[in-house]
Formats: structure tokens, sequence, C-alpha cells
């Protein structure tokens, strides 16, 4: 981890100097950035692309995050972007059987439900909120390179940007650079990989055909889905078996046409534009960081722990973790210098709730794989039909750790605002 000849370079070049430095522009990062800004924080957020604008993101937005928002004074803002709302977390059968698994409309918040909202809109709200704190920085189109470190501990990111490569230094450096991150790899943190044995298809249907608001996986004809009804298009989502992207795509476009019209008949007459190319691979990975930080880093989100798409948990435990972040560790960034043992508590704070979405996605994922790889309909275990279809208040627990977590993050005293147009 050491680079003693970087670290030479470090001492040699003027560094710009920051109390937080956050890589990644996405939920987790972004939100971070805003609470800590609110809290007095110096903190520059790094996103490496020039917009939010990317179509296969995470779009649900759950119980949890609606709460934040409410929190931060956001709400009625978000309320204004287009989206739709979805009470129940459920899988779909062939024989078109909705099976209720989590029912958010007995969760006991102000919003008992989650949305379905394009992330890009989403992110601008928090970054344009971001512009009204003066210690809020958000790059665009800037990429980290690298970590500085001194000796085993980081203190600073290299960046590239359109007039070449500069370095920033911070008491810390959040990693919230995805599941594919760039700093989780330079500190070496070691990944348990956890089950998953299919990959998902991305494209959109442009249509004007109303579908239910749902994000049910719906199984037909030995064909797993899942649509996001959108204004005007329809994001879908093809489970496909893991490594089998290059068979599929040999069996042409008129099998994949031909499996959409069949689950989702009131798309049939909307297919024909539908080519291939326009068809995305998404490698689904299900895994967590035994450790999310060293000395100097602290890694959030998809760069802790990677979840699967099914079920749309991913973008609120990551909203989730920025919130603990910034609660238990923007006093120690205002002193100039986090101990280590407070990048533990962050994890340790967040590892009930992970867990327990592991735990509930791997169910979902035991359910779904079999018929993905061997054709048949989606059917929940019997006894968890018996149990929750005998008992319907048993929904809320499920509810409760897909929509709002166990450990119930609020926005920190120091974040809060009045509702404000932005």
């Amino acid at each position: 981890m050491t680079d003693p000849a970087h670290n030479q370079t470090a001492r040699n070049q003027t560094a710009v100097e920051y109390d937080c430095i956050i890589s990644g522009g996405g939920p987790a990062g972004i939100v971070a950035g805003l609470l800590l800004a609110r809290g007095g924080v110096k903190v520059v957020v790094l996103e490496k692309h020039t917009d939010f604008f990317r179509d296969f993101r995470g779009d649900t937005i759950h119980p949890s995050t609606l709460r934040l928002l409410d929190e931060l004074g956001l709400y009625h803002e978000f309320a204004r972007i287009t989206h739709r709302k979805v009470t129940n977390i459920s899988l779909i059968g062939d024989d078109g059987q909705d099976y209720i698994l989590g029912d958010l409309s007995r969760l006991n918040t102000a919003h008992p439900f989650m949305t379905i909202a394009p992330q890009w809109d989403f992110l601008n709200l928090l970054a344009k909120a971001g512009e009204h704190e003066p210690g809020f920085d958000l790059r665009m189109g800037v990429e980290m390179t690298s970590l500085i470190w001194d000796g085993d501990r980081v203190i600073g990111v290299r960046v590239q940007t359109s007039d070449g490569e500069t370095e920033l230094r911070a008491p810390l450096v959040v990693a919230a650079d995805g599941r594919w991150s760039k700093a989780r790899d330079e500190a070496q943190l070691s990944m348990r990989e956890l089950r998953s044995t299919i990959d998902v298809w991305w494209f959109r249907i442009d249509t004007t055909a109303q579908l239910d608001d749902t994000i049910a996986p719906r199984a037909k004809g030995g064909n797993v889905f899942v649509a996001i009804p959108r204004d005007g298009h329809v994001q879908m989502a093809r489970l496909i078996p893991k490594g089998e992207d290059a068979r599929f795509r040999e069996q042409g476009i008129g099998s994949l046409r031909a499996a959409v019209a069949e689950t989702f008949p009131a798309l049939a007459d909307d297919l024909e534009a539908l080519e291939l190319d326009d068809v995305k691979l998404l490698d689904v990975r299900r895994n967590e960081a035994k450790r999310w930080f060293v000395d100097g880093l602290l890694c959030i989100g998809d760069s802790a722990h990677a979840m699967s798409p099914l079920g749309g948990v991913g973008v609120n435990l990551a909203v989730q973790d920025g919130v603990a972040t910034a609660h238990l560790l923007a006093k120690s960034l205002r002193s100039g210098y986090v101990p280590t043992r407070e990048l533990r508590r962050v994890q340790r704070r967040r590892m009930l709730t992970t867990k327990a979405v592991e735990l509930l996605q791997g169910g979902i994922h035991a359910m779904i794989e079999p018929v993905v790889h061997n054709g048949g309909a989606i059917r929940p275990p019997k006894p968890v039909v018996w149990l929750l279809t005998t008992f319907p208040a048993l929904t809320v627990i499920p509810a409760r750790i897909l929509g709002m977590g166990i450990t119930a993050e609020h926005a920190p005293d120091f974040a809060r605002g009045q509702p404000k147009r932005i």
C-alpha cells in the first residue's frame, strides 16, 4: 500500500486541502457529502461522469430515504419529480399470482411506500441542495486515479481532470465509488463473495402502455423479467443464468421480443424498435468487504457491500451508510483527525442491517434462480406462504428490514432543515 515515490511527489507538490474527500457521486457519496457540509465539514465529492444521467441505475427510493428527505427539508421538492408509488415487495408467479412478502403500508412512517423515480433526478435534487452549503464542493467529470499514502495511512487522492492530474488532501477519504471500487482495491480490502447464479439484461422499451406499479419479478414460460414503469417507456430487466450472455444473444432479437411479449402482452406492439445492441449486461455481484476501512479510508455503499438489484434496496442501503458516516464522523472531521476506531464504529453500526438484507436477498435468489435456470413458476416455500397469508401482519417484518433497515438512520440535528425551494 505504501508508495514512497508517490509520497515524495505529494511532499513536493501543493495539494488542495479538505476535511473530507468522497470518491463517487452516487447516493452514498452525495448524501454523505451534503450532510457533512451541513455539519460544518469542508467536503469535496468527486464524480467521474459529467452528469448523473444513466439509464441503468437503481430507481427505487424506499421509506427510509423518503423520511430522510423529510428531515432534510427536501421532500416537497422530491414530490415534484415524476414518480410512482409501490406498497408491496412481492413476487409474481407463472400463474399470475402475486405473492406479497413485505407490506410497506404497515410501516409506522409518514411515507409507507417506496417510489420509482429516476435516480438522476434524485441525485440532482441533492446536488442542488448542496449548492446552498459553503463547505460542499461537487466536482463532475473528475475521477480519482489513486490514493496518496503516508506509510500505512491514506492522506488524500490523485485525480484526473480536464486540465491534467492534481492532488487533494484530507484527514479522511470516503470510497463511494461502487462495486468496482478503485480505492477499496488499492487498499487491498478483501471481499467475501455471496452466492449469485444470475446476471441481468438491462434495456428500455418506449411505450405508452400502462403497467402495474410494481418491481416484482414476473415469470412466464420459463422467462423471468422485472419491469420498472416510467413516463413514456419501461425499464426492463431480464434475469439470465450467470455467464450466459453470449448464448442468449445467439438466440437473436426475435427470441427476446417473443419472451417480452409473452410475459407482458401490453408491450407486444412496442417491440419492433428493440435491438440486441440496446441490451446491456449487468454482472450481478453480491459481496461484502470483510473490513470497510484502513487508516484514513472508509468504504460505504456498493464499495463496501454490493447488492443484487432484486428488491431495489441498494440505493437505500447506500443512503443509510452515508447518513451514518455523517452522524458518526462529522465532529472528528471538523477537528482534523479521524481515529480508526471511529471508522470501525461506522461498519459496526451498519453491519446488522447489511447482514439482514443479505439474508433476505439470499432467500429471494433461492426462489428465483431455479426458475431462471430450469423454468417453472416462482413460488415461495409453502411454509412461508402459509405463515404470511395466515398472519398477514408478519409481512411488516421483511418490509421493515428492506424498507427502513434495522438500525434507524435519521438525519443528524445539524443537517436538518426547513422545506424550501431549491
